[in-house]
């Protein structure tokens, strides 16, 4: 063991610097100030040529086995910062692009290369207290589409009804694409030491990417042809990617469009004609509440954070509502698909009982907007606005 004075010296006995020596020489040069000196003994037979080598390499000075230590050690690391609070849980309200990739709270060494491309780099533009406990639980949740459904299990429905499920299959596959996408655009651009929020985001893309697998085998179950997809459909999922400011994009596809379809997935599960059906739904609506969790207690730190931040939110449903009021909204074949499928077939009365519960399911999308709406500030008056100017086509 080394000793601890101005004049230390540290024992190697046949230790040579080539299976791993210098960690006990640095280790007694650490506790030194400059120009002290520590002797090295040991017995391999390369030691003296060896340790003159990494002296200079390490900008120490050499005087046959003892070791001068010098300063470059020092000079490198003097412009060093921390990135961020070394404590647990601490997060810095702005990340510099100089931290780059390192960890929060680790020492940053100057000079190395700026994380380009990460302009979310403050806490109120992403961040969540809630974040931290719904990556937990989202991990903790996540199924597997292979064990998770019996797929073996018999599904004989009339074929006007496994259409419609076909449909409705087919509608939720490219709305869950959009979901899949929005959160891509974002991973890239907030900085690493916001990590929860870019590991939230990653799962919840994880969590699309099932959806759109077991909706997707669900369609195709029957052996039939995928259904219709609306050009309406397309262009109001396309509103969304298009959005590039982070919490206006969680608004609408999290708080808007999510929140709307966490009543869909009711609605399916509550009427599937089939179990194999009812089971996909229950399992994508406990992971879309979460989304939906998220983008409510983002949006509702974000909103303390910034005064003006509510104005764009409801100038962002607005233009939306601009850019697609001359299109049809809801795709024809994807109501009446809901309407078949909640009737189990095509008997008058049972036609006119899905027809009521579609009916009563667009009351509920509606009530529930104003709802969430409302949790966000908005007044009752300005929630029912919005939520009437919300896309016809749920997401």
């Amino acid at each position: 063991m080394p000793t601890t004075g101005p004049e230390a010296a540290v024992e190697l006995g046949p230790l040579g610097l080539d299976r791993g020596a210098h960690l006990l020489i640095d280790q007694a040069l650490g506790a030194l100030p400059p120009g002290a000196r520590v002797e090295v003994h040991g017995s391999d037979p390369s030691l003296t040529a060896d340790l003159a080598g990494w002296a200079r390499r390490h900008g120490h000075r050499v005087e046959g086995r003892v070791v001068v230590r010098g300063e470059a050690v020092d000079q490198r690391w003097c412009g060093a910062e921390r990135s961020g609070d070394p404590s647990p849980g601490v997060v810095a309200e702005r990340a510099p692009a100089s931290w780059g990739l390192a960890a929060r709270g680790a020492l940053v060494e100057a000079g190395g290369p700026a994380l380009p491309g990460a302009d979310l780099d403050e806490r109120p533009l992403v961040w969540s207290e809630l974040a931290p406990q719904l990556y937990a639980q989202a991990a903790a949740s996540q199924w597997d589409p292979a064990t998770a459904v019996d797929w073996d299990a018999a599904v004989v429905l009339p074929e006007v009804v496994e259409r419609s499920v076909v449909q409705v299959m087919t509608y939720l596959v490219e709305n869950e694409q959009a979901a899949l996408v929005v959160p891509s655009h974002f991973v890239g651009r907030i900085h690493p030491h916001y990590r929860e929020i870019v590991q939230l985001l990653a799962i919840q893309m994880a969590d699309e990417a099932r959806h759109i697998e077991v909706f997707s085998r669900r369609a195709a179950l029957s052996g039939s042809a995928l259904g219709a997809s609306a050009v309406t459909g397309r262009a109001s999922l396309q509103t969304l990617l298009d959005e590039r400011d982070f919490s206006v994009a969680e608004f609408l596809l999290a708080v808007l469009g999510e929140g709307t379809f966490l009543h869909l997935l009711a609605f399916l599960e509550r009427h599937a004609p089939d179990p194999l059906t009812a089971r996909l739904c229950h399992l994508a609506l406990q992971d879309e509440a979460r989304h939906v969790a998220f983008g409510m207690a983002h949006l509702d730190e974000a909103l303390q954070a910034d005064q003006d931040l509510r104005a764009r939110l409801a100038a962002a449903v607005v233009e939306r509502h601009r850019v697609l009021e001359h299109t049809a909204g809801l795709a024809e074949g994807v109501h009446d698909a809901l309407v078949v499928l909640a009737a189990g077939s095509l008997d008058p009365q049972a036609v006119g009982r899905g027809s009521d519960l579609v009916a009563a399911l667009q009351g509920d999308m509606d009530a529930g907007r104003r709802r969430r709406l409302v949790k966000l500030g908005f007044t009752d008056g300005e929630a029912a606005e919005l939520s009437s100017l919300h896309t016809a086509n749920f997401m």
